[in-house]
């Protein structure tokens, strides 16, 4: 990858580009989106949580169907062809109004995107391999300031358009949703050839994971699965449900993004540092706290304030495993570790929404989900804490072991 040195942030924009296409427009624009839809189609809360329970479905399979792959084709391959197919998804879904078919829709998306999303992880932890500072900084990049953009971009869009056009005009956003995507489909292309290697040997995937010595993050990250995606699909309803207009809507949803924007600048340190439990645990309870501030102190300023905790904190939580992997493991084993990290984390976030939904119809306040959530990120904060570094983790050559705990 020598060649990619030259315009190594570049690259590194490609990557987070895709990751706005498959984390931040496939997955989290439909919460903003989601009112609308509940108005014109008649939906209730669990029928609403449903499509992002089927989205996660999807995200499973093509989580399961990656890591099984991640040996046979190159990380690169992978990551365009989830990106590819996730942006004719999130075109599809703006297509038919049927609940069947917009069930399809979010499978597909959350299928394709899987396989591009934990790719990026991958191609994101070869870039500044010697340097673990900028790595880091890479890495967090790719997760935060990538999902950050989609959520700055449809927080400022979506409510006003909705508002202004009528809640029947929810398949033109996701219609301008896919047109977006599609702008940043040649630099994310380019990105990943830059990056193109040839597919792992097989001996070299082979490499056994150490489940026994990573429970603890795996666990961890499950309670992330769980928790954090409440809040994002239900955000806006929980908004609407308090009477916020649209403008403060739009304003919290901003807010919210551009505070993932910046996010890995605030997490760079402790990423870099430690290769422990210990930044997801931090991560975690930051979310958690994010999470149930609105419901425990209702308000305006409440709500900007948990836009701000949220923001700043939730898109790491996958740099956290990632940095975790490339700390702990051998090069080979990245890609397989980080397609499990993936997996467990897609089987968690399956059952969030709906069950949130269906609390959400039984007591009559979605705001109810929104505190179960935050106990369930807690509840993952202090297993991941348990976890130590790995005693024959991977050394880089520049890094001295006092970096780490």
């Amino acid at each position: 990858m020598t060649e990619l040195h030259k315009r190594p942030w570049l690259v590194l924009a490609g990557l987070a580009l895709g990751v706005t296409v498959t984390n931040g427009f496939a997955r989290f624009a439909y919460g903003l989106i989601v009112p609308a839809m509940q108005s014109d189609l008649g939906w209730n809360y669990a029928q609403a949580g449903w499509l992002n329970t089927a989205n996660a479905l999807g995200y499973i399979a093509g989580a399961v169907l990656t890591m099984l792959l991640i040996g046979r084709y190159s990380a690169a391959s992978l990551f365009s062809f989830g990106l590819i197919t996730t942006n004719l998804a999130l075109l599809s879904t703006g297509l038919i109004p049927d609940l069947w078919w917009q069930t399809l829709w979010r499978i597909l998306a959350g299928f394709f995107g899987a396989m591009s999303f934990s790719t990026a992880g991958v191609l994101a932890a070869g870039l500044f391999a010697n340097d673990p500072r900028r790595n880091a900084l890479a890495i967090a990049i790719v997760f935060g300031t990538g999902g950050g953009l989609a959520i700055v971009v449809s927080g400022a869009s979506l409510p006003l358009f909705l508002e202004y056009f009528g809640a029947d005009h929810w398949p033109i956003a996701w219609i301008i949703i896919a047109a977006i995507c599609a702008l940043f489909l040649p630099l994310c292309l380019w990105s990943a050839a830059k990056l193109k290697r040839p597919a792992p040997k097989q001996a070299d995937a082979s490499v056994p994971l150490q489940f026994a010595q990573i429970w603890a993050q795996l666990a961890g990250y499950a309670g992330f699965g769980l928790g954090y995606i409440v809040f994002l699909t239900f955000l806006s309803a929980w908004m609407t449900q308090q009477a916020a207009s649209a403008g403060f809507i739009a304003a919290v949803w901003v807010l919210l993004g551009l505070c993932i924007c910046i996010s890995p600048f605030v997490w760079r340190p402790i990423l870099a540092r430690h290769a422990s439990g210990l930044p997801l645990t931090m991560i975690l309870t930051c979310i958690s706290l994010g999470s149930a501030l609105p419901v425990v102190f209702p308000g305006n300023i409440s709500l900007l304030m948990a836009a701000i905790i949220f923001g700043l904190s939730v898109f790491m939580a996958p740099s956290a495993v990632t940095n975790f992997a490339r700390q702990n493991l051998p090069a080979q084993s990245w890609g397989a570790a980080i397609s499990l990290f993936t997996v467990v984390f897609a089987i968690a976030q399956t059952l969030g929404p709906y069950a949130a939904g269906l609390l959400g119809d039984l007591t009559g306040d979605i705001g109810i989900s929104l505190l179960g959530a935050s106990g369930l990120l807690l509840l993952g904060a202090v297993i991941a804490l348990t976890q130590k570094p790995l005693p024959n983790r991977r050394m880089n050559p520049v890094e001295k072991p006092e970096q780490h705990e």
